[in-house]
Protein backbone atom coordinates (compact mmCIF):
# COMPACT_ATOMS: atom_id res chain seq x y z
CA UNK A 1 0.00 0.00 0.00
CA UNK A 2 1.19 3.50 -0.82
CA UNK A 3 0.42 6.54 1.32
CA UNK A 4 -2.54 8.88 0.78
CA UNK A 5 -0.13 11.69 -0.07
CA UNK A 6 1.40 9.74 -2.93
CA UNK A 7 -2.10 8.87 -4.20
CA UNK A 8 -3.03 12.58 -4.20
CA UNK A 9 0.14 13.57 -6.06
CA UNK A 10 -0.43 10.73 -8.56
CA UNK A 11 -4.00 11.88 -9.16
CA UNK A 12 -2.84 15.46 -9.75
CA UNK A 13 -0.20 14.24 -12.22
CA UNK A 14 -2.78 12.08 -14.01
CA UNK A 15 -5.17 15.04 -14.24
CA UNK A 16 -2.46 17.22 -15.80
CA UNK A 17 -1.62 14.47 -18.30
CA UNK A 18 -5.31 14.10 -19.25
CA UNK A 19 -5.54 17.83 -19.92
CA UNK A 20 -2.36 17.66 -22.02
CA UNK A 21 -3.87 14.69 -23.87
CA UNK A 22 -6.93 16.73 -24.86
CA UNK A 23 -4.66 19.55 -25.99
CA UNK A 24 -2.56 17.14 -28.05
CA UNK A 25 -5.61 15.61 -29.72
CA UNK A 26 -6.69 19.03 -30.97
CA UNK A 27 -4.44 18.76 -34.04
CA UNK A 28 -3.11 16.00 -36.27
CA UNK A 29 0.53 16.92 -35.72
CA UNK A 30 0.31 16.44 -31.94
CA UNK A 31 -2.32 13.66 -31.79
CA UNK A 32 0.19 10.84 -31.27
CA UNK A 33 1.80 12.76 -28.40
CA UNK A 34 -1.66 13.42 -26.95
CA UNK A 35 -2.43 9.71 -27.01
CA UNK A 36 0.75 8.94 -25.08
CA UNK A 37 -0.12 11.60 -22.50
CA UNK A 38 -3.49 9.92 -22.02
CA UNK A 39 -1.99 6.43 -21.80
CA UNK A 40 0.58 7.57 -19.23
CA UNK A 41 -2.02 9.41 -17.17
CA UNK A 42 -4.37 6.42 -17.10
CA UNK A 43 -1.51 4.08 -16.13
CA UNK A 44 -0.58 6.34 -13.20
CA UNK A 45 -4.25 6.62 -12.16
CA UNK A 46 -4.76 2.84 -12.24
CA UNK A 47 -1.60 2.05 -10.28
CA UNK A 48 -2.35 4.71 -7.66
CA UNK A 49 -5.91 3.41 -7.24
CA UNK A 50 -4.93 -0.27 -7.10
CA UNK A 51 -2.10 0.15 -4.60
CA UNK A 52 -3.32 3.20 -2.69
CA UNK A 53 -7.12 3.07 -2.55
CA UNK A 54 -8.14 -0.59 -2.82
CA UNK A 55 -7.74 -2.42 0.47
CA UNK A 56 -9.25 -5.87 -0.19
CA UNK A 57 -10.49 -8.32 -2.86
CA UNK A 58 -7.21 -8.05 -4.80
CA UNK A 59 -7.71 -11.44 -6.45
CA UNK A 60 -11.09 -10.43 -7.88
CA UNK A 61 -9.66 -7.11 -9.03
CA UNK A 62 -6.68 -8.67 -10.78
CA UNK A 63 -8.88 -11.24 -12.54
CA UNK A 64 -11.19 -8.44 -13.73
CA UNK A 65 -8.21 -6.37 -14.95
CA UNK A 66 -6.81 -9.38 -16.79
CA UNK A 67 -10.12 -10.14 -18.49
CA UNK A 68 -10.85 -6.52 -19.40
CA UNK A 69 -7.31 -5.85 -20.59
CA UNK A 70 -7.27 -8.99 -22.72
CA UNK A 71 -10.56 -8.05 -24.37
CA UNK A 72 -9.23 -4.56 -25.06
CA UNK A 73 -6.04 -5.88 -26.67
CA UNK A 74 -7.96 -8.32 -28.87
CA UNK A 75 -10.40 -5.62 -30.00
CA UNK A 76 -7.61 -3.15 -30.72
CA UNK A 77 -5.78 -5.68 -32.90
CA UNK A 78 -8.82 -6.98 -34.77
CA UNK A 79 -10.98 -3.90 -35.31
CA UNK A 80 -10.53 -2.32 -38.74
CA UNK A 81 -10.44 1.45 -39.18
CA UNK A 82 -13.85 1.27 -40.87
CA UNK A 83 -15.27 -0.19 -37.66
CA UNK A 84 -13.95 2.52 -35.35
CA UNK A 85 -17.33 4.34 -35.05
CA UNK A 86 -19.03 1.12 -33.92
CA UNK A 87 -16.19 0.43 -31.47
CA UNK A 88 -16.46 3.91 -29.97
CA UNK A 89 -20.23 3.51 -29.55
CA UNK A 90 -19.80 0.11 -27.88
CA UNK A 91 -17.19 1.50 -25.46
CA UNK A 92 -19.56 4.33 -24.54
CA UNK A 93 -22.20 1.72 -23.72
CA UNK A 94 -19.78 -0.01 -21.34
CA UNK A 95 -19.15 3.27 -19.49
CA UNK A 96 -22.89 3.74 -19.10
CA UNK A 97 -23.37 0.16 -17.92
CA UNK A 98 -20.57 0.61 -15.39
CA UNK A 99 -22.26 3.73 -14.00
CA UNK A 100 -25.56 1.85 -13.61
CA UNK A 101 -24.01 -1.16 -11.86
CA UNK A 102 -21.87 1.00 -9.58
CA UNK A 103 -24.97 3.04 -8.71
CA UNK A 104 -26.97 -0.01 -7.70
CA UNK A 105 -24.02 -1.52 -5.82
CA UNK A 106 -23.39 1.76 -4.04
CA UNK A 107 -27.06 2.03 -3.06
CA UNK A 108 -27.19 -1.52 -1.67
CA UNK A 109 -23.80 -1.35 0.08
CA UNK A 110 -24.37 -2.06 3.79
CA UNK A 111 -21.29 -0.07 4.83
CA UNK A 112 -22.78 3.29 3.86
CA UNK A 113 -24.09 4.99 7.04
CA UNK A 114 -25.14 8.58 6.40
CA UNK A 115 -27.74 10.84 7.94
CA UNK A 116 -29.54 14.08 7.16
CA UNK A 117 -28.23 16.22 4.34
CA UNK A 118 -25.38 13.84 3.57
CA UNK A 119 -27.85 11.01 3.00
CA UNK A 120 -29.94 13.19 0.67
CA UNK A 121 -26.88 14.24 -1.33
CA UNK A 122 -25.75 10.64 -1.55
CA UNK A 123 -29.19 9.62 -2.86
CA UNK A 124 -29.12 12.35 -5.52
CA UNK A 125 -25.61 11.31 -6.60
CA UNK A 126 -26.67 7.70 -6.92
CA UNK A 127 -29.84 8.56 -8.79
CA UNK A 128 -28.12 10.86 -11.31
CA UNK A 129 -25.35 8.33 -11.88
CA UNK A 130 -27.81 5.57 -12.71
CA UNK A 131 -29.98 7.92 -14.81
CA UNK A 132 -27.14 9.21 -17.00
CA UNK A 133 -25.55 5.77 -17.19
CA UNK A 134 -28.76 4.09 -18.35
CA UNK A 135 -29.39 6.70 -21.06
CA UNK A 136 -25.78 6.36 -22.22
CA UNK A 137 -25.96 2.56 -22.26
CA UNK A 138 -29.17 2.13 -24.26
CA UNK A 139 -28.44 5.08 -26.58
CA UNK A 140 -24.98 3.73 -27.36
CA UNK A 141 -26.38 0.27 -28.13
CA UNK A 142 -28.77 1.82 -30.69
CA UNK A 143 -25.96 3.95 -32.11
CA UNK A 144 -23.82 0.82 -32.50
CA UNK A 145 -26.67 -0.86 -34.37
CA UNK A 146 -27.11 2.10 -36.72
CA UNK A 147 -23.40 2.54 -37.38
CA UNK A 148 -22.90 -1.16 -38.07
CA UNK A 149 -25.93 -1.36 -40.36
CA UNK A 150 -27.87 -3.70 -38.06
CA UNK A 151 -30.46 -0.93 -37.60
CA UNK A 152 -31.59 1.25 -40.50
CA UNK A 153 -30.46 4.86 -40.71
CA UNK A 154 -34.00 6.20 -41.15
CA UNK A 155 -35.18 8.11 -38.06
CA UNK A 156 -38.04 6.68 -36.05
CA UNK A 157 -40.66 9.43 -35.96
CA UNK A 158 -43.29 8.32 -33.44
CA UNK A 159 -46.51 10.33 -33.16
CA UNK A 160 -46.34 12.87 -30.32
CA UNK A 161 -42.66 11.98 -29.86
CA UNK A 162 -41.82 15.29 -28.16
CA UNK A 163 -44.63 14.76 -25.65
CA UNK A 164 -43.33 11.24 -25.10
CA UNK A 165 -39.87 12.62 -24.31
CA UNK A 166 -41.42 15.15 -21.94
CA UNK A 167 -43.42 12.42 -20.20
CA UNK A 168 -40.29 10.29 -19.76
CA UNK A 169 -38.40 13.28 -18.36
CA UNK A 170 -41.15 14.15 -15.89
CA UNK A 171 -41.36 10.48 -14.89
CA UNK A 172 -37.62 10.40 -14.19
CA UNK A 173 -37.90 13.56 -12.05
CA UNK A 174 -40.90 12.22 -10.11
CA UNK A 175 -39.29 8.88 -9.33
CA UNK A 176 -36.09 10.73 -8.43
CA UNK A 177 -38.00 12.58 -5.73
CA UNK A 178 -39.58 9.34 -4.55
CA UNK A 179 -36.21 7.60 -4.48
CA UNK A 180 -34.55 10.30 -2.37
CA UNK A 181 -37.46 10.34 0.11
CA UNK A 182 -37.71 6.55 0.33
CA UNK A 183 -33.96 6.00 0.58
CA UNK A 184 -33.90 8.19 3.68
CA UNK A 185 -36.32 5.71 5.23
CA UNK A 186 -34.37 2.64 4.14
CA UNK A 187 -36.23 1.96 0.86
CA UNK A 188 -36.13 3.31 -2.67
CA UNK A 189 -35.19 0.24 -4.69
CA UNK A 190 -38.51 0.14 -6.58
CA UNK A 191 -38.24 3.80 -7.59
CA UNK A 192 -34.64 3.29 -8.72
CA UNK A 193 -35.56 0.29 -10.88
CA UNK A 194 -38.53 2.09 -12.48
CA UNK A 195 -36.35 5.13 -13.23
CA UNK A 196 -33.70 2.89 -14.78
CA UNK A 197 -36.29 1.41 -17.15
CA UNK A 198 -37.50 4.92 -18.05
CA UNK A 199 -33.92 6.06 -18.73
CA UNK A 200 -33.24 3.02 -20.91
CA UNK A 201 -36.38 3.75 -22.96
CA UNK A 202 -35.43 7.42 -23.23
CA UNK A 203 -31.97 6.55 -24.56
CA UNK A 204 -33.44 4.17 -27.13
CA UNK A 205 -36.05 6.63 -28.38
CA UNK A 206 -33.65 9.56 -28.45
CA UNK A 207 -31.12 7.86 -30.76
CA UNK A 208 -33.73 6.03 -32.86
CA UNK A 209 -35.21 9.45 -33.76
CA UNK A 210 -31.89 10.60 -35.24
CA UNK A 211 -31.20 9.89 -38.90
CA UNK A 212 -28.00 8.79 -40.57
CA UNK A 213 -26.69 12.28 -41.28
CA UNK A 214 -26.79 13.10 -37.58
CA UNK A 215 -24.71 10.10 -36.43
CA UNK A 216 -21.45 12.06 -35.99
CA UNK A 217 -23.31 14.30 -33.55
CA UNK A 218 -24.70 11.23 -31.79
CA UNK A 219 -21.21 9.77 -31.32
CA UNK A 220 -19.84 12.99 -29.81
CA UNK A 221 -23.00 13.46 -27.72
CA UNK A 222 -22.73 9.95 -26.27
CA UNK A 223 -19.06 10.65 -25.60
CA UNK A 224 -20.20 13.60 -23.49
CA UNK A 225 -22.83 11.51 -21.70
CA UNK A 226 -20.26 8.84 -20.86
CA UNK A 227 -18.07 11.52 -19.30
CA UNK A 228 -20.86 12.84 -17.10
CA UNK A 229 -21.73 9.25 -16.15
CA UNK A 230 -18.12 8.72 -15.08
CA UNK A 231 -18.18 11.98 -13.10
CA UNK A 232 -21.37 10.89 -11.33
CA UNK A 233 -19.68 7.57 -10.52
CA UNK A 234 -16.78 9.53 -9.06
CA UNK A 235 -19.15 11.38 -6.74
CA UNK A 236 -20.73 8.10 -5.65
CA UNK A 237 -17.33 6.56 -4.87
CA UNK A 238 -15.78 9.72 -3.50
CA UNK A 239 -13.00 9.54 -6.10
CA UNK A 240 -11.74 13.00 -7.05
CA UNK A 241 -9.82 11.84 -10.13
CA UNK A 242 -12.87 10.11 -11.59
CA UNK A 243 -14.88 13.30 -11.06
CA UNK A 244 -12.29 15.47 -12.82
CA UNK A 245 -11.71 13.00 -15.66
CA UNK A 246 -15.43 12.57 -16.23
CA UNK A 247 -15.93 16.32 -16.27
CA UNK A 248 -13.12 16.70 -18.84
CA UNK A 249 -14.65 14.06 -21.12
CA UNK A 250 -18.18 15.37 -20.60
CA UNK A 251 -17.36 19.00 -21.33
CA UNK A 252 -15.09 18.25 -24.30
CA UNK A 253 -17.75 15.94 -25.77
CA UNK A 254 -20.37 18.67 -25.37
CA UNK A 255 -18.12 21.18 -27.15
CA UNK A 256 -17.47 18.69 -29.94
CA UNK A 257 -21.21 18.10 -30.32
CA UNK A 258 -21.70 21.84 -30.69
CA UNK A 259 -18.97 22.00 -33.33
CA UNK A 260 -20.58 19.13 -35.27
CA UNK A 261 -23.99 20.83 -35.18
CA UNK A 262 -22.47 24.09 -36.33
CA UNK A 263 -20.80 22.23 -39.20
CA UNK A 264 -24.24 21.00 -40.26
CA UNK A 265 -25.85 24.40 -39.62
CA UNK A 266 -28.19 22.74 -37.15
CA UNK A 267 -29.13 23.48 -33.57
CA UNK A 268 -28.18 20.71 -31.18
CA UNK A 269 -31.73 20.36 -29.85
CA UNK A 270 -33.05 20.21 -33.43
CA UNK A 271 -30.76 17.29 -34.25
CA UNK A 272 -31.52 15.37 -31.06
CA UNK A 273 -35.26 16.01 -31.03
CA UNK A 274 -35.98 16.39 -34.72
CA UNK A 275 -34.48 13.28 -36.26
CA UNK A 276 -32.27 14.99 -38.85
CA UNK A 277 -31.57 12.78 -41.88
CA UNK A 278 -33.31 9.81 -43.42
CA UNK A 279 -32.37 6.30 -44.38
CA UNK A 280 -29.34 5.74 -46.59
CA UNK A 281 -28.08 3.40 -49.25
CA UNK A 282 -31.21 3.18 -51.38
CA UNK A 283 -31.10 3.09 -55.16
CA UNK A 284 -32.72 6.05 -56.87
CA UNK A 285 -32.41 5.15 -60.53
CA UNK A 286 -35.92 6.23 -61.50
CA UNK A 287 -35.72 9.66 -59.93
CA UNK A 288 -32.13 10.08 -61.13
CA UNK A 289 -33.30 9.98 -64.74
CA UNK A 290 -35.30 13.14 -64.13
CA UNK A 291 -32.14 15.09 -63.35
CA UNK A 292 -30.12 13.97 -66.35
CA UNK A 293 -27.60 11.34 -67.31
CA UNK A 294 -24.35 10.53 -65.62
CA UNK A 295 -21.12 10.53 -67.62
CA UNK A 296 -18.87 7.53 -66.81
CA UNK A 297 -15.08 7.72 -67.09
CA UNK A 298 -12.34 5.09 -67.08
CA UNK A 299 -9.40 4.87 -64.69
CA UNK A 300 -6.98 5.58 -67.55
CA UNK A 301 -8.84 8.78 -68.44
CA UNK A 302 -8.84 9.83 -64.78
CA UNK A 303 -5.06 9.38 -64.71
CA UNK A 304 -4.75 11.52 -67.85
CA UNK A 305 -6.83 14.30 -66.28
CA UNK A 306 -4.74 14.22 -63.11
CA UNK A 307 -1.45 14.35 -65.04
CA UNK A 308 -2.61 17.43 -66.98
CA UNK A 309 -3.82 19.24 -63.84
CA UNK A 310 -2.00 21.83 -61.77
CA UNK A 311 -4.40 21.91 -58.81
CA UNK A 312 -5.98 18.69 -57.49
CA UNK A 313 -8.39 18.46 -54.55
CA UNK A 314 -9.15 15.06 -53.00
CA UNK A 315 -12.36 14.77 -50.95
CA UNK A 316 -12.53 11.50 -48.96
CA UNK A 317 -15.73 10.03 -47.56
CA UNK A 318 -16.98 6.90 -45.85
CA UNK A 319 -16.67 4.96 -49.12
CA UNK A 320 -12.90 5.37 -48.93
CA UNK A 321 -12.98 3.85 -45.45
CA UNK A 322 -15.12 0.91 -46.58
CA UNK A 323 -12.83 0.18 -49.53
CA UNK A 324 -9.69 0.73 -47.38
CA UNK A 325 -8.32 2.83 -50.21
CA UNK A 326 -6.43 5.41 -48.14
CA UNK A 327 -3.00 3.87 -48.78
CA UNK A 328 -3.53 3.88 -52.54
CA UNK A 329 -4.70 7.48 -52.27
CA UNK A 330 -1.43 8.34 -50.56
CA UNK A 331 0.59 6.62 -53.31
CA UNK A 332 -1.29 8.58 -55.98
CA UNK A 333 -0.64 11.76 -54.00
CA UNK A 334 3.09 11.02 -53.94
CA UNK A 335 3.19 10.45 -57.71
CA UNK A 336 1.29 13.66 -58.47
CA UNK A 337 3.38 15.77 -56.10
CA UNK A 338 6.53 14.35 -57.70
CA UNK A 339 5.20 15.77 -60.99
CA UNK A 340 4.95 19.22 -59.32
CA UNK A 341 1.13 19.01 -59.13
CA UNK A 342 -0.35 20.71 -56.06
CA UNK A 343 -2.48 18.10 -54.26
CA UNK A 344 -4.64 18.98 -51.28
CA UNK A 345 -7.27 17.17 -49.22
CA UNK A 346 -10.59 18.76 -48.27
CA UNK A 347 -12.16 17.34 -45.10
CA UNK A 348 -15.76 18.01 -44.10
CA UNK A 349 -16.31 18.05 -40.30
CA UNK A 350 -18.95 15.30 -40.51
CA UNK A 351 -17.30 13.14 -43.20
CA UNK A 352 -17.51 9.48 -42.22
CA UNK A 353 -19.45 8.13 -39.26
CA UNK A 354 -17.70 9.91 -36.40
CA UNK A 355 -15.79 13.18 -35.85
CA UNK A 356 -12.28 13.06 -37.31
CA UNK A 357 -12.87 9.76 -39.12
CA UNK A 358 -11.20 10.87 -42.37
CA UNK A 359 -8.32 12.54 -40.57
CA UNK A 360 -7.53 9.29 -38.78
CA UNK A 361 -7.61 7.28 -42.02
CA UNK A 362 -5.30 9.72 -43.79
CA UNK A 363 -2.94 9.79 -40.82
CA UNK A 364 -2.86 5.99 -40.85
CA UNK A 365 -1.82 6.12 -44.53
CA UNK A 366 0.84 8.75 -43.65
CA UNK A 367 -0.62 11.51 -45.82
CA UNK A 368 1.34 14.68 -44.91
CA UNK A 369 -0.57 16.80 -42.41
CA UNK A 370 0.26 20.05 -44.17
CA UNK A 371 -1.84 19.20 -47.25
CA UNK A 372 -4.96 18.21 -45.28
CA UNK A 373 -7.39 21.10 -44.83
CA UNK A 374 -10.75 21.62 -43.17
CA UNK A 375 -13.75 22.68 -45.25
CA UNK A 376 -13.65 26.31 -44.11
CA UNK A 377 -10.01 26.61 -45.15
CA UNK A 378 -10.38 25.50 -48.77
CA UNK A 379 -14.00 26.00 -49.85
CA UNK A 380 -13.22 29.33 -51.52
CA UNK A 381 -10.41 27.74 -53.58
CA UNK A 382 -12.53 25.41 -55.72
CA UNK A 383 -12.86 27.81 -58.70
CA UNK A 384 -9.08 27.45 -59.13
CA UNK A 385 -9.07 23.65 -58.82
CA UNK A 386 -8.53 21.71 -62.05
CA UNK A 387 -9.69 18.29 -60.81
CA UNK A 388 -11.63 17.40 -57.68
CA UNK A 389 -11.62 13.69 -56.80
CA UNK A 390 -14.54 12.68 -54.56
CA UNK A 391 -13.86 9.25 -53.02
CA UNK A 392 -16.97 7.66 -51.60
CA UNK A 393 -18.46 10.90 -50.30
CA UNK A 394 -22.03 11.94 -51.02
CA UNK A 395 -23.92 14.18 -48.62
CA UNK A 396 -20.94 16.43 -47.88
CA UNK A 397 -20.66 17.42 -51.59
CA UNK A 398 -24.40 17.67 -52.30
CA UNK A 399 -25.51 20.99 -53.90
CA UNK A 400 -29.05 20.35 -52.61
CA UNK A 401 -27.89 21.57 -49.22
CA UNK A 402 -27.52 25.04 -50.73
CA UNK A 403 -30.07 25.01 -53.57
CA UNK A 404 -33.12 23.16 -52.23
CA UNK A 405 -34.76 24.69 -49.16
CA UNK A 406 -36.97 21.62 -48.67
CA UNK A 407 -34.09 19.15 -48.70
CA UNK A 408 -33.46 17.24 -45.43
CA UNK A 409 -29.90 18.58 -45.53
CA UNK A 410 -30.88 22.15 -46.46
CA UNK A 411 -28.55 24.71 -44.93
CA UNK A 412 -25.73 22.27 -44.20
CA UNK A 413 -22.39 23.70 -45.38
CA UNK A 414 -20.84 21.42 -48.01
CA UNK A 415 -17.63 21.21 -50.02
CA UNK A 416 -18.49 23.11 -53.22
CA UNK A 417 -16.38 21.01 -55.59
CA UNK A 418 -18.75 21.59 -58.55
CA UNK A 419 -17.30 25.12 -58.82
CA UNK A 420 -14.01 23.61 -60.05
CA UNK A 421 -13.16 22.82 -63.66
CA UNK A 422 -13.75 19.07 -63.37
CA UNK A 423 -15.06 16.65 -60.74
CA UNK A 424 -14.47 12.90 -60.63
CA UNK A 425 -16.77 10.96 -58.30
CA UNK A 426 -15.82 7.43 -57.22
CA UNK A 427 -18.85 5.34 -56.25
CA UNK A 428 -19.94 1.72 -56.36
CA UNK A 429 -23.40 2.61 -57.68
CA UNK A 430 -25.95 5.41 -57.86
CA UNK A 431 -27.10 4.76 -54.29
CA UNK A 432 -27.83 7.71 -52.05
CA UNK A 433 -25.65 8.70 -49.14
CA UNK A 434 -26.33 8.00 -45.47
CA UNK A 435 -28.84 10.86 -45.31
CA UNK A 436 -30.86 9.22 -48.10
CA UNK A 437 -30.75 12.34 -50.28
CA UNK A 438 -30.24 12.32 -54.06
CA UNK A 439 -27.15 14.24 -55.24
CA UNK A 440 -27.45 16.58 -58.27
CA UNK A 441 -23.64 16.80 -58.40
CA UNK A 442 -23.55 13.50 -60.28
CA UNK A 443 -25.48 14.99 -63.20
CA UNK A 444 -23.59 18.26 -63.66
CA UNK A 445 -21.79 18.86 -66.95
CA UNK A 446 -18.34 18.97 -65.37
CA UNK A 447 -18.83 15.76 -63.32
CA UNK A 448 -17.78 12.28 -64.40
CA UNK A 449 -18.38 9.03 -62.52
CA UNK A 450 -15.76 6.33 -61.93
CA UNK A 451 -17.82 3.31 -60.84
CA UNK A 452 -16.48 0.36 -58.88
CA UNK A 453 -14.69 -0.45 -55.64
CA UNK A 454 -12.60 2.60 -54.74
CA UNK A 455 -9.51 0.52 -53.90
CA UNK A 456 -9.61 -1.37 -57.22
CA UNK A 457 -10.32 1.67 -59.40
CA UNK A 458 -7.67 3.77 -57.66
CA UNK A 459 -5.15 0.95 -58.11
CA UNK A 460 -5.87 1.19 -61.84
CA UNK A 461 -5.43 4.96 -61.74
CA UNK A 462 -2.11 4.56 -59.92
CA UNK A 463 -0.92 2.00 -62.45
CA UNK A 464 -1.85 4.33 -65.33
CA UNK A 465 -0.01 7.20 -63.66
Amino acid sequence: MISAGIVTVSYIAATILFILALGGLSSQETARRGNWYGITGMTIALLATIFGVVTQNYTTLMVALLIGGSIGIVLARRIQMTQMPELVASLHSLVGLAAVTVGFANFMHPGVHLEGVELTIHGIETYLGVLIGAITFSGSIIAFGKLSGRIGGKPLMLPMRHWLNLALLLGAIWFGREFVLQSAAGGGMDALIIMTVIALLFGIHMVMAIGGAGMPVVVSMLNSYSGWAAAATGFMLGNDLLIVTGALVGSSGAILSYIMCRAMNRKFIAVIAGGFGTGGGTLVADSAELQGEVVPISAVDVAALLKDAKEVMIIPGYGMAVARAQHTVNEITKVLRAKKINVRFGIHPVAGRMPGHMNVLLAEARVPYDIVFEMDEINDDFPDVDVSVVIGANDIVNPSALDEPNSPIAGMPVLECWKGKSTIVLKRSMATGYAGVQNPLFFKENTQMLFGDAKETLDEVLKAL
